[in-house]
Order: C-alpha cells, then structure tokens, then sequence
C-alpha cells in the first residue's frame, strides 16, 4: 500500500469514528420513553416514577405540571416548563410521574424522551424526527446549566422554544429542570457593564422567559419533610420514628424529598422490605 493509500485509508477511518453508521429507524410510537445522546436514540421500555400521591409538600407543583402534561398528551395547547429551584424536591420525579399518569390514560398518547447533556447541539436533529410522528412528545433536559462564557447554547434553546427556523414542532414541549430560574450562571460583575448595566442580564433571564411556565421549588420545612416520610412510610407499610428521622436530616445537612426518600430507604433496608 503506498503513503497515500495508507493516508487515505486512515482519513477514512477517522471520519467513521465521527459519524459512526446509521443504525436501524427508530420506532417513535412503541415505547414510554426514550434517551437521545450524541450516539442517536435509544428506547426505554418502562419509565420509573413514583406515584404522584407521594411527593408531598409540591402540592401546588404537582398539580400545574400534571395539568399540563395531560394538555399535552391530549393534544390540546400546553407550555414549556421550566422547573426550578431547590435540589433534591422532586422536580424530575415529577415529570415523570405525570408522563405515566398521562400515559396510564391512553397508552401511547405521549412519550418522554431524554435529552443527554452531549446532545444539546443536536435538537434540531432530534426535532426533525419528532415532527412527522403522529404521537406526542415532552423533551426533557435534566439539571440544565451553562458553563460561563457559553453564549451560543443559551440563544440557541431560546431559538428552539420561540420564533426560530429551527423551533420545536407543535407536538413537542420541553421540559427543563435546574437549579436557578435564570438557568445560566449570574454574577455581581454583571451590573458593572459601563456600556449597559441591564443588558447582560436580561439577557441571560431572556431565557428563563421563553417558558410558558416557570415553576419554583423552594426549600423543604421540617413539616413537609416529615409528610413526606409519612407518605412513603404509609405506602411500604414501614414504622418510623420522627426524632430519628430528623436526625437522619441533620446529619445530611438538608430536608429535602431526597433526603426523605433516602431515609426511607434506609428503613425498608432494616425490614427486608424491597422497594
């Protein structure tokens, strides 16, 4: 083989390794959900949720997304979401559990895919597909956030919720769960900008303003914490002791739905009780 042959050959396989083959056309209408990453779609043959009833203490919450996720699954006009705020209160638990709620109503009425953080880059991709299934579809983007200095990310998701070329289709909604409401990273300098004080930040919370809802998940109260255990202890059939599981939260550092489950856990694992 000569040096030219050889280079070709190495050209060739490199570009194989960016654009692996196309493997086989995926079936949107056969699964409750799916995961998109950088390597296409994958199905997911069940999703794992906890019963609605269960999370307690986002009663308010719990409520507004169901409402809209069986607005969407019904076909009927619905928001983009943006669920924000404390961690560990439930917020991606709940969108999936109001995806099995609305598919325990019609099988096959929506689906929930799962958007990998490597695969931001390609929704349009993903969008394209989506827009000829008669099916529809909650695209969920998990504890999102944007490292500093990323400018192209943010405008392109504000594209895709509203007015770009490239917008979502009318049977997909997205979902977005993060830690702050303005989802990109926020600092004091911002208000320093000689040119324009306010430009930089309403520009980052430009983003946050594309949802139709903006849904806050605040700090958990030792009352709802302890709902919560009661709730789930109810449910497994566990006995619990309060003074011990405000301990549990006090060596943890934080009440959380999180912190309760992990609790109960820990309960169930005493008791031989799986769950």
């Amino acid at each position: 083989m000569s040096d030219s042959e050889a280079l070709l050959t190495r050209i060739a396989q490199a570009l194989e390794r960016f654009a692996p083959v196309a493997g086989p056309k995926q079936d949107w209408l056969a699964h409750p959900a799916y995961v998109w990453d950088r390597h296409g779609v994958r199905p997911v043959a069940k999703i794992e949720a906890p019963d609605p009833k269960l999370l307690r203490g986002i009663d308010a919450q719990r409520a507004t997304v169901i409402e809209n996720v069986t607005r969407l699954a019904a076909g009927h006009a619905a928001h983009d979401m943006l669920l924000w705020g404390s961690r560990g209160m439930g917020k991606s638990a709940l969108l999936r559990s109001a995806i099995v709620a609305a598919q325990a109503e019609g099988a096959g009425r929506v689906a929930l895919v799962q958007v990998a953080p490597d695969a931001l880059d390609s929704l349009a991709t993903l969008f394209t597909a989506l827009r000829e299934v008669k099916r529809q579809f909650l695209v969920y983007i998990d504890d999102l956030g944007f490292e500093d200095g990323d400018s192209s990310c943010p405008r392109a998701l504000r594209s895709w919720l509203e007015g770009g070329v490239e917008a979502r289709p009318g049977n997909v909604r997205i979902a977005v769960t993060s830690n702050r409401r303005a989802i990109v990273a926020r600092h004091l300098s911002e208000q320093d900008d000689p040119i324009n004080p306010r430009d930089a930040v309403d520009d980052r919370l430009a983003l946050a303003d594309r949802f139709g809802l903006s849904i806050g998940f605040h700090n958990c109260s030792q009352d709802d914490y302890l709902a919560i255990i009661m709730g789930y202890a109810e449910n497994y059939g566990l006995t619990w002791d309060q003074a011990e599981a405000l301990e549990w939260s006090k060596r943890r550092g934080a009440r959380s739905g999180r912190v309760a489950w992990q609790f109960i856990t820990e309960l169930a694992g005493r008791a031989g009780v799986s769950i």
